[in-house]
């Protein structure tokens, strides 16, 4: 193979990083790299985007486990430093030479979608790749992990009212509508952590923060052109 991607520097990380530290990464990345930020890019900086993003979810994929980053960090090892690269293409060739020997890795299909829904993840065919939107929806909903038991989304559905509301006061439907989903999801983190949206947010890191609050506001203005 031409070149071999270098998925710490793809996440930016050292080689001696922890499991929590490419955890980490990985949300920082990915936001940075995910194509919904694009709101009026052109066909091209969408693809580019997406390759990039693809990339990401890649190294995720490979370093989060301990057994696929043993496997790696074997590979890497017999590669010289003029092969090594950031180029998304390098990961799509990598998985297309390398992935079959990821098949018995535990976390199989809890990354890439390929699950079953009963607890058993099949084996990953050669050549298959984790699916990026897969594997960044799987990192983020820890954010709404249950933390403390709840019988009842009391706050989901206090938000959904209260944010209705306030949106119909804004912008007449459209804005009731919106503001009863993100008064929803609010009022989804405070049933599932049992603690204000505030300090779940306050927990995370500031570089992460500035970046969750950029897609989430690129998101909502995306939605708004369409």
């Amino acid at each position: 193979m031409a070149s071999f991607p270098d998925y710490y520097n793809v996440l930016n990380i050292p080689k001696e990083a922890s499991t929590e530290d490419i955890r980490q990464a990985y949300r920082k990345e990915s936001l940075k790299t995910h194509p919904d930020r694009l709101v009026r890019a052109s066909t091209e900086e969408k693809k580019a985007a997406t390759e990039k993003f693809q990339a990401v979810a890649d190294a995720y994929y490979v370093l989060s486990d301990p057994q696929r980053r043993r496997e790696y960090d074997n590979l890497s090892a017999s590669k010289s430093s003029s092969e090594r690269t950031n180029d998304p293409n390098a990961s799509s060739n990598f998985f297309s030479t390398f992935a079959s020997m990821f098949g018995s890795s535990s976390t199989t299909g809890e990354q890439t979608g390929t699950g079953t829904g009963t607890g058993t993840a099949p084996a990953e065919q050669p050549g298959q790749r984790p699916n990026a939107d897969r594997v960044f929806g799987d990192v983020f909903e820890d954010l709404l992990r249950p933390e403390v038991e709840r019988h009842l989304p009391l706050w989901a559905w206090l938000g959904a009212a209260c944010g209705a509301g306030l949106g119909f006061i804004t912008a007449n439907v459209p804005g009731l509508v919106m503001g009863a989903y993100a008064g929803n999801r609010l009022g989804a983190v405070r049933d599932a952590k049992g603690k204000s949206v505030a300090a779940v947010f306050a927990e995370l890191g500031g570089a992460q923060k500035a970046e969750i609050l950029r897609a989430l506001a690129l998101k909502v203005l995306g939605a708004a052109y369409t």
